[in-house]
């Protein structure tokens, strides 16, 4: 089975998340340290830009979520549900990852 990331982000860094990485540092180390941490699993990486989102639907209204609550970004989702938002600990992104996969 293979689990979905996305990340869910902007060029310009989140106010709140001074000194934070950038969205997309954030994607790029999620994609290597859950490669590093789950070498036996499949995932699949999707980075989404809330200032230019694709026309597909979920995203369209995800971002409206993220702009409508302040969510904090980079957004992570896992399989849909939020693991992490603003400055993403890799401890609550794996925890999602093993929930994920125990169901």
């Amino acid at each position: 089975m293979t689990t979905n990331i996305t990340v869910y982000g902007a060029d310009i860094i989140c106010a709140s998340c001074v000194n934070a990485p950038s969205s997309k540092d954030t994607y790029e180390w999620l994609q290597a340290a859950l490669a590093r941490k789950f070498e036996n699993k499949k995932f699949q990486f999707e980075y989404i830009d809330i200032n230019e989102p694709p026309d597909e639907e979920k995203h369209k209204q995800f971002v409206a979520k993220v702009l409508e609550e302040d969510l904090f970004y980079p957004v992570v989702l896992v399989n849909d549900e939020i693991a992490g938002e603003g400055i993403i600990s890799l401890k609550a992104v794996t925890k999602a990852v093993e929930t994920v996969s125990a169901t």
